[in-house]
C-alpha cells in the first residue's frame, strides 16, 4: 500500500481550469499575441515557465515575458479567483486518504500564494501534510522537479507514492519521478490523453475516486 498521496490542485480538486485559461488568454492578447482560448486551455497544468514559451519567442520572452506573467497573475486574483470552487467530495476524499494512513501532499504548478488560497477555498488546509508550489522548484510540470521535491521532503521513494492529477503533464512529471498516477477527467482532458501520458487508473473526479476508494491504487 502506498505511503503518500500527492494531489494536483487546478482541475483535480478545484474547478479552475477555464478561469486560468481566460486569464492567460487575456494576458496574451494584451501583450499582442493572438492566442485562442482553446490553445491556452490545452496548456493549463504547466507553470508559466513552460506555458509562455509555447506562445512567445525567446526575444519576446526577454522583452515582456515577466510582465505578461505578472499581469496574468494579478488578473486571475482579482477577477477569477473569487469564482473558483472545489469539486464535490474533495474534503471527504482527503479525509478518507488520511484515515487510510497515507500522508497527503499537494504538488501544484501554481504560485505559492495561490496554493495557500486554494487550500482554504477547498476546505482542506488542515488535511494536507505538505504543500508545494512552482516557487519551490526550478522547473514546473511536466518536469519532475515538484514531485522529486515532495519525495525528498517526505523521505520516500517514488514507488511509495501515488499522484492524482487531471492533465498529461501531471502524469508525465510524476512518471519521471517514478510515481504512478491516477487520472481524473474533471479538468477536461480526454481519458486517452491521460492514459497515454501514464495514468494507470482514470476516474470522472474526486467523488468517483472516493466512491471507489477501496478498489483504487490508493489501497493497493
Amino acid at each position: 500500500m502506498p505511503k503518500a498521496a500527492i494531489f494536483d490542485l487546478d482541475g483535480t480538486l478545484l474547478d479552475s481550469v477555464d478561469l486560468h485559461a481566460l486569464a492567460w488568454q487575456e494576458a496574451m492578447l494584451k501583450f499582442g499575441h493572438d492566442v485562442s482560448f482553446e490553445q491556452v486551455r490545452g496548456q493549463i497544468g504547466k507553470g508559466g515557465d513552460k506555458l509562455i514559451p509555447v506562445f512567445l519567442s525567446d526575444d519576446e520572452q526577454l522583452d515582456h515575458g515577466k510582465d505578461l506573467e505578472e499581469w496574468r497573475g494579478n488578473r486571475f486574483k482579482t477577477e477569477y479567483l473569487p469564482l473558483v470552487r472545489p469539486f464535490s467530495a474533495v474534503p471527504d476524499l482527503l479525509r478518507r486518504v488520511r484515515d487510510a494512513g497515507l500522508q497527503i501532499a499537494v504538488a501544484s504548478s501554481a504560485k505559492k500564494d495561490e496554493v495557500e488560497m486554494y487550500l482554504d477555498i477547498a476546505g482542506i488546509a488542515d488535511l494536507v501534510h505538505l504543500k508545494t508550489s512552482s516557487d519551490d522548484v526550478e522547473e514546473s510540470k511536466p518536469a519532475p522537479d515538484i514531485f522529486e521535491f515532495v519525495l525528498k521532503k517526505l523521505k520516500l521513494e517514488g514507488a511509495d507514492a501515488v499522484a492524482i492529477g487531471d492533465t498529461p503533464y501531471d502524469a508525465e512529471a510524476a512518471g519521471k519521478a517514478g510515481i504512478t498516477t491516477i487520472g481524473v477527467l474533471c479538468g477536461g482532458f480526454a481519458e486517452s490523453s491521460l492514459r497515454q501520458a501514464g495514468c494507470v487508473e482514470v476516474y470522472p473526479g474526486p467523488a468517483a475516486l472516493l466512491a471507489l476508494f477501496e478498489h483504487s491504487l490508493l489501497r493497493k
